[in-house]
Parts: structure tokens; sequence; C-alpha cells
């Protein structure tokens, strides 16, 4: 693997906080999320930990405008992805001897906020992303997910960044 920048904030080292603690991996078909996935299993993880592998699909059309055909198109593309996915994650999860819980959604808001709500609301101990690296000017335009889950997550982040 290759060389790793980690960011890590809070993270205690009790035996309390390990136990039963349920971790959100955000996911998606990047070579940077599979990164960030290995890394976590090779580093962190515990037996017992509940795992949630988890990827937001963005909701970018309006279904009440878009006509029939549209409509179709959008949930076959949106089937074919979501079944790739689940099956790239199901098949590392296997080689990295992980049973994590893989969860897909289609969302109505961007995907960091929804990594963000599942993590809230699944009282997880610690999210684990990967980055694109994106350069500053490129991230000041268009924001950065890891850098959103970073400053809005009630639980602490690890960003796991490729060279």
């Amino acid at each position: 693997m290759g060389a790793l920048k980690l960011y890590v904030f809070n993270i205690r080292d009790d035996r309390k906080f390990y136990k039963m603690a349920t971790i959100v991996i955000a996911i998606d078909e990047s070579k940077f999320a599979q990164f960030a996935f290995k890394w976590y299993a090779e580093h962190l993880h515990k037996d017992g930990y509940r795992i949630i592998l988890f990827h937001a699909l963005e909701n970018l059309f309006m279904k009440d405008l878009m006509g029939p055909g549209r409509h179709e198109e959008f949930n076959v593309r949106t089937e074919k992805k979501t079944a790739a996915l689940r099956e790239m994650y199901t098949k590392l999860a296997q080689e990295l001897k992980i049973n994590p819980e893989i969860r897909i959604e289609i969302v109505d808001t961007k995907p960091e906020h929804a990594i963000v709500d599942v993590a809230n609301k699944e009282n997880a101990k610690f999210i684990v992303t990967g980055t694109r690296g994106m350069g500053a000017i490129r991230r000041t335009i268009l924001g950065s997910t890891s850098e959103f889950i970073m400053h809005h997550a009630r639980c602490p982040v690890i960003i796991c960044k490729m060279d």
C-alpha cells in the first residue's frame, strides 16, 4: 500500500471505547475508498466491531419532473451501480475477513451530509473515509467530502490519503 497521511482526532484508548463500537466507513467505487477500507482493516479493526460500509447515491433528478422512460432509465442505472458496488465490497470484505453491513442509500442531500447523518444516528465511535487529494484551488471551488465530514461529524474522523 502507498504512503499514508493519517489524521486522527480525539480517539480514546480505553476498553469501553472499543467494545461493540460501531464504525462507519464511507465507500464508493474509487480506489481511494477501497484503500481506506483496507487500511482500516489492517490497522484498526477489532473483533466485535459493528462495521457499516456506507454509500450515499445523490438523487440528482426530481422524479416528478422526469418522464416515465427517464425515470426507468435512472432506476436501472441506480440498480446496476448499487449491485456492482455491493459485489465489489462484499468480495473485498471477504478477503479482509470482515463481515460488514453494506448500506447503499439514495439520498436527497449531498453524500457528505448523509455520511455524517448516518454516523450520528448510529452513534458511531469514528468514521473512516478516503480522500482524492485535490489541490487547494479545486477543493475551494468544489468542496471536499472528507473535510466536510471532519468538520461536521460528532465523532472522530480518520482520513486515509493515498500518495
